[in-house]
């Protein structure tokens, strides 16, 4: 019998990530479960689990749930220790429906599906200036969705106010109506009218200071993004936020997107297999990053106004019979080969030579 020491073991890790713990699982070159244990989130913790997947052998690869939420931290520090990291996305319902599902069990779920090549993708660094764009667009979102809730209350309360206020803002610009709101100056809070003048002046007054919020940000922003992807800002129909959306939608390191087709699968803006038997068909995919699909569609519809080569594509698809989603789809699946171009010079340069 042949006794394999620790040296010739090969150790895959699988991590079910929380808040508080993570579930970690070990499995050897076989796929031999080694052990399952909890660890805490903290640094000591991560040290710890490093040092017990070391104690069965040589760490090959880690699978971790989550590595863009609860598993952020802990992808930071094995990339750190030079360890491969694989993003392990969770487990298939209808097996958790037949069978359930436990922390151990998804744990080893996840160590199994980084051993055996069915989870490939590599997860974001979160160490660049990208994550910095993210963390900036999510003030900016929330401000900007906050400010939109702000108007449309005070439009909601001009509907049903007194008609001598309904008067004063009827036809008024968003601008003006917040502008003159913020002057109000109720007399008496506890009557219909005083309400409803002091109640319109703090969502004005609450608008303004979203507004700066929102200003400030972008002031931000703007010199980051196009400091980070100067290229991609300049393509016709990429202004600020739809290169945001993309740089974010790739990550700090766009390595990690293997090839054009790897970065238009993300975007979902690339058909397909659907084919059965004798039917030969490929079908939308509707996955991948919806906020980065939208961005190509708003590049796409620039460019249907104001490219000539986009406006003269445009006019042969139709003349063949395309509708104009159809076209528009098409046209997405273009922008994303151009997009990954600025977004991953190197790797480009690279597949060229």
């Amino acid at each position: 019998m042949t006794i394999t020491s620790i040296d010739d073991v090969r150790v895959t890790g699988g991590v079910d990530t929380h808040r508080d713990t993570h579930m970690v699982a070990a499995l050897d070159h076989r796929g031999a479960q080694l052990g399952v244990r909890e660890f805490t989130t903290t640094p000591a913790g991560h040290r710890s689990m490093l040092d017990w997947l070391e104690s069965f052998g040589a760490v090959d690869r880690v699978g971790v749930e989550g590595t863009g939420t609860y598993g952020a931290g802990l992808t930071r520090f094995l990339h750190r220790h030079k360890l491969v990291v694989i993003e392990v996305a969770c487990g298939d319902r209808q097996a958790r429906r037949s069978h359930g599902k436990s922390d151990p069990v998804d744990a080893i779920a996840a160590a199994r599906a980084a051993q055996s090549g069915k989870a490939t993708a590599l997860p974001k660094s979160g160490t660049g200036s990208v994550e910095a764009i993210r963390a900036l667009r999510m003030v900016r979102k929330s401000a900007t969705r906050d400010r939109t809730g702000a108007i449309n209350q005070m439009r909601a309360l001009i509907v049903t106010a007194p008609d001598e206020l309904r008067d004063a803002f009827r036809g008024v610009t968003i601008a003006k109506l917040v502008r003159n709101a913020a002057r109000l100056r109720p007399s008496d809070p506890t009557t219909v009218e005083g309400a409803t003048k002091f109640a319109l002046r703090e969502l004005a007054r609450r608008v303004q200071s979203l507004n700066a919020e929102i200003k400030r940000v972008n002031d931000l922003l703007g010199p980051l993004v196009t400091a980070t992807a100067p290229n991609l800002v300049a393509r016709l129909g990429v202004g600020v936020d739809t290169a945001a959306t993309l740089l974010v939608a790739a990550g700090d390191n766009p390595e990690r997107l293997q090839s054009e087709s790897s970065f238009a699968h993300l975007c979902g803006s690339a058909p397909i297999d659907a084919s059965s038997g004798l039917v030969t068909r490929k079908r939308l995919n509707p996955r991948g990053n919806r906020q980065a699909n939208e961005a190509l569609w708003r590049i796409v519809l620039v460019r249907m106004a104001k490219e000539p080569r986009t406006r003269a594509y445009v006019e042969r698809r139709t003349a063949e019979g395309k509708s104009k989603r159809e076209i528009m789809r098409c046209l997405k699946r273009y922008v994303a080969r151009e997009i990954y171009r600025d977004l991953n010079p190197t790797k480009e340069a690279l597949d060229r030579q």
